[in-house]
């Protein structure tokens, strides 16, 4: 099976979906990213596209695609859901992957917006939540156990990122293992 995971910044898909990524790709399934701003607002994009590139191989990924939409500034519009249509197009996934919709960046929302209408003919759309979601119920969990520290190592590749949170003294890495025993304990598993 094909997977694609969309994020609207370099490190939204490691930090919300890279355990399930690397997963896949162990399994043998072609895993394809698709990131829509090069992240420029928190660095440089230069140095934000080589770290995602990095991390790319981490995750096992076959091929990651890049849009130029400005950081902060993701449009629900039709030249993006056509944009993600052409993807779907070349792709052809089986399991797609996004933000989710509920969370306090409006890159997050209107990217997962914009993915429902340009999936509204695929079956299995999922989303992830990251660390500015909010109301995340999530009906579906990966056991990421035993591919959790390649998952955070991907997240390390994003070396300009590991410090930018919304919590002092705590690093992505420290919020992504939080996420991951919690979503862990609810789905029952470590």
């Amino acid at each position: 099976m094909k997977v694609l995971a969309i994020g609207a910044h370099p490190d939204d898909i490691e930090f919300g979906c890279g355990g399930a990524l690397v997963s896949f790709s162990k399994k043998g399934h072609p895993v394809f990213l698709f990131i829509v701003t090069m992240g420029e607002m928190g660095g440089d994009s230069l140095v934000r596209k080589t770290e995602q590139m990095n991390a790319a191989k981490i995750l096992g990924a076959s091929d990651v695609f890049f849009s130029d939409y400005p950081d902060t500034q993701i449009p629900v519009d039709k030249q993006l859901i056509s944009r993600i249509e052409g993807i779907l197009r070349k792709v052809e996934p089986d399991i797609i992957l996004v933000n989710y919709p509920d969370d306090t960046h409006q890159d997050h929302r209107n990217l997962a917006s914009a993915t429902i209408s340009a999936t509204r003919y695929v079956r299995n759309v999922l989303f992830y939540e990251g660390p500015t979601t909010q109301k995340f119920t999530p009906n579906v969990f990966i056991d990421v156990g035993a591919v959790l520290d390649e998952k955070l190592s991907a997240l390390s590749a994003h070396t300009s990122q590991t410090l930018k949170t919304n919590i002092e003294g705590l690093s992505i890495l420290d919020l992504a293992k939080a996420a991951a025993t919690f979503r862990g304990i609810q789905g029952r598993v470590k």
